[in-house]
């Protein structure tokens, strides 16, 4: 599989892991440029246990990283430590992240999520269920949290924020959340949104679109043509001039 980039993301990544908690790994592939022209296209997303682990094959990753997604725009700010494989095309993702952001898409994405962990939050009653459901709003509590700081940060700044600077207090307020006190997550969810409304933003209006389909071109020419022996041409290769042979067919109302 032609992995360009991947790493270590979650819990681990921000900081806010435990003993029991999984490491998470994230990367993006890139499928045979051949393959996405055929009746049966491959997967889009590879997603496997021990280890945890999903891959979204090029195309995907960027159209989600374009509309904001949070998890899948980790992988281009991780610490040096965290990566696990980089190519040459994978440093060059690197490179471009600052095209995927856009002032609305973070704004909107990051709240979203937090508003969808909130309404976890709710649906989980008064405070008196089992210990593992506790443990459970516990963690949708600080995924909450984690969320509206890294989107703030992201929005105020154009970084993303992996490594928390504080994760004791956001695993204090995931305790406090899961005790019953839903309205401090509450109150927390709508002054951030109040300080999106106000704060200033370095993040265009709209994501670099060319950038990223240049840059998926790319792959898309690296990994364009298998040779006899099963193996892909490399974007050198082809540039150097290494033509390929091929049979040319020419279809006629005779032959069909």
């Amino acid at each position: 599989m032609n992995v360009l980039l991947a790493g270590v993301v979650g819990s681990t990544a921000y900081g806010l892991a435990g003993p029991g908690s999984d490491v998470d790994r994230l990367g993006v592939y890139a499928a045979p440029t051949l393959d996405l022209v055929g009746l049966t296209r491959p997967r889009e997303s590879i997603v496997s246990t021990g280890p945890d682990r999903t891959l979204h094959e090029a195309g995907k990753w960027c159209r989600l990283a374009l509309a904001g997604n949070p998890t899948v725009m980790e992988l281009l700010w991780l610490p040096d430590d965290l990566y696990e494989t980089r190519t040459p095309l994978g440093d060059e993702l690197i490179s471009i992240r600052t095209a995927f952001l856009s002032a609305p898409r973070v704004r909107d994405a990051y709240l979203g999520y937090a508003t969808e962990q909130f309404r976890r939050l709710e649906r989980r009653g008064d405070g008196s269920f089992s210990a593992d459901l506790r443990r459970r709003t516990s963690k949708h509590a600080r995924h909450l949290a984690r969320l509206l700081h890294q989107g703030r940060e992201l929005y105020e700044t154009g970084r993303l924020l992996i490594r928390l600077p504080d994760p004791d207090a956001i695993r204090a307020f995931g305790e406090r959340v899961a005790a019953g006190d839903t309205e401090e997550a509450r109150t927390l969810l709508k002054t951030t949104e109040e300080a999106f409304g106000i704060a200033r933003t370095p993040l265009p209006a709209q994501p670099g679109r060319d950038v990223v389909e240049e840059w998926l071109r790319r792959v898309r020419v690296t990994y364009w043509e298998p040779d006899q022996g099963g193996a892909v041409r490399t974007r050198e290769e082809t540039v150097a001039g290494a033509q390929p042979s091929r049979k040319v067919i020419r279809w006629s109302a005779e032959s069909v």
